[in-house]
């Protein structure tokens, strides 16, 4: 990449034949979706991607299918988290060969009870960083149970030479935010929200530069980022009113399901089936984001159709 990432970088999800197969057609049209989308980059094998559901065949498939397909249309982000460095590691070099511009990873976790010191933390994120020579962007998630304190990320930003984006989704992350930025300076390239921008106008207000959202509506979000950052807040403003019952419904009712369920009735994906222990979304809940998702007339609701 010649120039740091900003706008909206979203989470592809994962298609499933409805026997629970992976889709790797489905997972094409996935990506040329989001390409009509008008994403500024595509992140793959996140949780939103169903990862912590996948076989290591299966995610080495989809990044090969991923990266190829998109063939530099716009840039890959590839998601490698993983408790074991070396596992992680091999995912970034992997993932490098392939062609993506930038890997994610969360601190090594493995339940509440299994979170290693911060020097392990630190280590982890170094020996992929010294493998590879593609952006590191570090995801602090809740999911996690890993706490990484500001002065610990601003460390692996000076110290880490491939550390500079960060994806924040903790409680409170735009006051995480604004310490972040304001304790790291220019070694924090490009500070990024996600949640589904369910707190996105208040952290542009602590100066992130981007939003990871899912692939529901990135072409109703991208704007929100877009005019902010170009000093047009009150059209920022109004269009994250515009989004923001779906932002909310998708964040705290549908989760992970909603970008599949509305690609799936717009023709992108034959199915939204997702994998067990996960279950469908009730019909209740799916009548209200299809409702939703009608009147904003989203492109995923129509792309295949």
């Amino acid at each position: 990449m010649k120039q740091p990432l900003t706008g909206i970088l979203p989470v592809a999800p994962t298609p499933f034949h409805a026997d629970g197969t992976i889709d790797p057609d489905g997972m094409r049209r996935v990506l040329d979706c989001m390409i009509d989308q008008g994403v500024d980059a595509i992140c793959i094998l996140a949780n939103y991607s169903e990862q912590f559901l996948l076989s290591d065949e299966e995610r080495a498939t989809l990044t090969r299918v991923s990266l190829e397909h998109v063939a530099g249309r716009v840039p890959v982000i590839v998601t490698i988290s993983h408790f074991a460095t070396d596992i992680v590691v091999a995912r970034a070099r992997e993932a490098q060969s392939l062609g993506a511009a930038m890997l994610m990873m969360m601190p090594p976790y493995h339940g509440v009870g299994l979170v290693p010191a911060e020097a392990g933390i630190f280590e982890h994120f170094a020996a992929v960083s010294d493998a590879v020579s593609i952006p590191i962007m570090v995801q602090d998630a809740p999911l996690s149970g890993v706490t990484l304190s500001v002065p610990l990320l601003v460390r692996m930003a000076r110290e880490i030479e491939n550390v500079s984006y960060f994806k924040m989704e903790t409680p409170f992350a735009a006051d995480k935010l604004s310490a972040l930025i304001e304790m790291g300076g220019d070694d924090i390239v490009c500070p990024f929200d996600g949640e589904e921008a369910v707190t996105l106008l208040a952290d542009l207000d602590a100066g992130c530069t981007g939003t990871m959202t899912s692939a529901l509506q990135p072409e109703k979000i991208r704007p929100i980022v877009v005019d902010y950052r170009a000093g047009n807040t009150d059209a920022a403003l109004n269009q994250w009113k515009l989004c923001l019952p779906l932002i909310n419904h998708e964040n705290r009712q549908c989760g992970l399901r909603a970008a599949k369920t509305v690609m799936m009735e717009g023709g992108v994906i034959g199915s939204d089936y997702v994998r067990h222990p996960l279950k469908p979304m009730s019909p209740r809940t799916k009548d209200r984001l299809m409702s939703l998702s009608r009147e904003l007339d989203l492109i995923a609701l129509n792309w295949g159709k």
